[in-house]
């Protein structure tokens, strides 16, 4: 498998993953953004309007959550380049470990399901952590990576590549940049209709997403110069739990375990 094939495989995975746990957060936690962090701002904004308004204490420790999940990321990757070895298997690991914690976490949020809720807090913050990795791994170990987590620009790039195409003014570097960076797109998009769907059958449970293998490629770059690869497969465990609906942060919506 090239190189190029790699990385399409890592962008489709990733992305996927990206989708899924935002909207997971999202659904599960009271309108937490996990991946893109920044959209709290504006939901910090509007909540503070209300007169009743909900805690926002979760989703103002994202932001020195996600800071120092990549200020982690970026020593781990340090302490890699030191040794001479790639940086996108610890990083991968730690990105699963956070997600594990994350699910470990849920179990108990369930039970008591509210903005301020220890264990709600903590399943959200671990997932932030998770998500943060996986941002700082794009620059980290993968710099020819395409964007996984925020599609903004991603979209942005999509749209002005296809312009040209249409116009036919897209030459071979368009062509393959129009090919980088839609297929992130769709994954994330796939991702969160599939976590949100998976939220609303299965309750309860936060997935817990792991990488069954992250390995190096055989040799220490990539074709395209990046560090590593993930040549793995996704798992998404699930579990179905029942538990009796409690009456929500707002009016009209029930509350559910995570």
């Amino acid at each position: 498998m090239t190189g190029a094939k790699k990385l399409l495989l890592a962008s489709l995975a990733l992305g996927f993953i990206g989708g899924y746990v935002d909207t997971v957060g999202f659904v599960a936690l009271f309108g937490l953004f996990t991946a893109h962090v920044t959209g709290n701002f504006v939901l910090i904004g509007a909540e503070l309007s209300r007169a009743s308004a909900n805690s926002v204490l979760l989703k103002l420790l994202v932001f020195p959550t996600f800071i120092a999940a990549v200020a982690l990321a970026r020593l781990v990757a340090l302490r890699c380049e030191r040794t001479k070895t790639v940086a996108s298997r610890p990083l991968l690991v730690m990105q699963t470990v956070l997600l594990l914690v994350a699910l470990v976490c849920s179990v108990p949020a369930g039970a008591v399901l509210a903005p301020d809720a220890p264990w709600a807090m903590a399943t959200g913050l671990f997932m932030t952590a998770a998500m943060a990795v996986q941002n700082a791994a794009g620059r980290l170990a993968w710099p020819a990576l395409t964007p996984t987590t925020v599609m903004t620009g991603n979209v942005t790039q999509v749209v002005i590549d296809s312009v040209d195409l249409l116009r036919g003014a897209a030459g071979p570097e368009v062509r393959d940049r129009l090919k980088r960076f839609i297929w992130p797109v769709l994954a994330f998009a796939v991702g969160a209709l599939s976590g949100a769907f998976a939220y609303a059958g299965w309750k309860f449970w936060v997935p817990a997403i792991t990488a069954g293998d992250a390995r190096r490629s055989g040799r220490d770059g990539c074709e395209d110069g990046s560090q590593g690869v993930i040549a793995s497969e996704w798992v998404i465990p699930f579990r179905r739990e029942h538990h009796e609906q409690r009456p929500g942060p707002h009016p009209g919506r029930p509350a559910t375990g995570l």
